[in-house]
């Protein structure tokens, strides 16, 4: 009765074209990226301005239903996942570049604007927004707060926490709200801090005032193929430990090679075992020095290629940023994990992931910022074959194995539904105790992103995903209708 009446006053205050409730329609907003999970939402609402998303808000807290904001859906966390008896409030039609003012080197943009689309409107003003996402071209600046989202570049440059001065908000009880300003630094709590990266689960943002950084005077950029990713690793360190910062160090294994070259031809060796790409950008004559360290550093290179123009830097990072859906060639499904581990063990990690790999018949492509230790393994497996559980269980195990080597579950990704049961590996009861009681003082009736980040008996018990028929329906004694 509630989700009827809901969606009769929805389809009043919005129009009959703001609110989708035809099955078929509904199940585009079952899943994020992370399609091994999926559920249908009863309701999908799609708000023109902040007002409606308010009106929206307003309307679930007053009948008790659940809410998930949504972006684009590139979320690889199952950040977005719906509940079946709640609302997906789709952020799509904000989409628009409010301001962009150079004076100040800001950006005001609404929730659907994409990542990219930011630093193009910028641009003309030698300008650009830094964080940048392997989707930044389709990956909005909603979610990108919601995840506190980084990219490649965040080595240097840092993630979306470092790159937001403000932002408006829908809360929980359908009130708005500004948390931030125009200086960096506001005085009293650091609710803007607090809310970046809270995974959709304190608020609705439907605004961003961004901060812009000059566009640098040279960037520099290199391949270098290794004959293991051990070796890749160790040149790694050795880059970091020289004090060079660069804007980016990325590592791609053997598989993800392949990968790439078949979909984009990015032009990497098909026969190396690994291959790091780094970039150096800033003033001329700091990045030209800094560059003939690093090509110092990298002896143990069995090549090094120099990107000696604007297109053949953008060709690697073509190859780069395809690299997660490119994996699509090798394999029907995967599961993309998101770990951190401090940078002097990443041979170490690799290897044990090798070995899990090798445990559980599946392979793994690695993709990663090797810079700040942030892996990116990506678990192939197939439905079809019944291996998800397998892949599941082994993608899990890479999260840990994360945290046991003392690193973290997730480094940009989020916790979401994928991790959510591993977070007692990482966090005390006591920890979890106070992350809920900040959320339950902005969300007391937990309507808003419920079941996501924390540890609940039905995440861990009842996992949502595809069908597993029950033991006796498997022997033909009972009937699914």
């Amino acid at each position: 009765m509630a989700l009827t009446d809901l969606r009769d006053k929805l389809v009043a205050d919005l129009g009959r074209d703001g609110v989708i409730d035809d099955p078929a329609h509904l199940r585009t907003y079952e899943c994020d990226a992370l399609t091994g999970y999926r559920v249908v939402p009863a309701l999908v609402v799609l708000p023109r301005d902040a007002g409606e998303v308010a009106t929206t808000v307003r309307a679930c807290a007053e009948h008790g239903v659940p809410f998930v904001a949504r972006g684009a859906g590139t979320g690889l966390s199952g950040g977005a996942l719906p509940t079946a008896d709640g609302v997906v409030i789709s952020l799509q039609r904000l989409r628009r570049i409010v301001e962009v003012d150079p004076v100040n080197r800001r950006a005001v943009v609404q929730p659907g604007v994409t990542n990219l689309d930011i630093s193009k409107a910028a641009a003309a003003y030698g300008l650009y927004y830094s964080p940048d996402p392997s989707s930044q071209q389709v990956c909005t600046i909603g979610g990108n707060v919601a995840e506190n989202s980084g990219g490649a570049h965040c080595l240097k440059y840092g993630f979306t926490a470092n790159h937001v001065l403000a932002v408006d908000v829908v809360l929980p009880d359908g009130t708005s709200a500004r948390l931030g300003g125009d200086a960096p630094h506001q005085a009293g709590f650091d609710l803007l801090g607090a809310f970046v990266g809270s995974e959709g689960t304190l608020g609705v943002v439907t605004a961003v005032v961004v901060r812009l950084l000059h566009t640098p005077a040279t960037v520099r950029t290199l391949v270098a193929d290794f004959e293991s990713t051990e070796t890749a690793g160790a040149a790694v360190t050795a880059v970091i430990a020289a004090g060079i910062v660069p804007a980016a160090i990325e590592m791609m294994d053997n598989l993800a090679i392949e990968a790439v070259n078949e979909a984009v031809d990015a032009g990497f060796d098909p026969n190396t075992a690994a291959v790091l790409i780094i970039e150096l950008d800033g003033p001329a004559d700091e990045v030209e020095e800094r560059f003939a360290e690093v090509t110092a550093v990298c002896t143990a290179a069995t090549r090094v290629t120099i990107a000696q123009d604007a297109q053949q830097r953008a060709r690697f990072w073509r190859g780069r940023k395809a690299a997660f859906a490119a994996v699509g060639r090798l394999s029907p499904n995967y599961f993309v994990q998101d770990g951190v581990v401090p940078r002097t063990r990443l041979s170490e990690a690799l290897a044990r992931i090798a070995a899990m790999a090798g445990e559980a018949g599946l392979r793994v492509a690695n993709v990663f910022h090797a810079g700040d230790g942030n892996l990116h393994p990506l678990v192939l497996y197939s439905e079809a074959a019944g291996e998800h559980e397998r892949a599941e269980a082994l993608s899990s195990a890479i999260a840990e194995l994360c945290v046991e080597l003392g690193g973290s579950l997730s480094g940009e990704h989020g916790i979401g539904t994928d991790k959510a049961c591993s977070m007692p590996r990482m966090f005390s009861a006591d920890d979890l105790e106070t992350m809920q009681r900040l959320r339950a003082a902005f969300d007391p009736a937990g309507l808003c992103n419920p079941g996501k980040i924390f540890p609940t008996p039905r995440l861990c018990g009842e996992r949502p995903g595809p069908y597993r028929p029950h033991p006796l329906e498997a022997t033909g004694v009972i009937e699914r209708l």
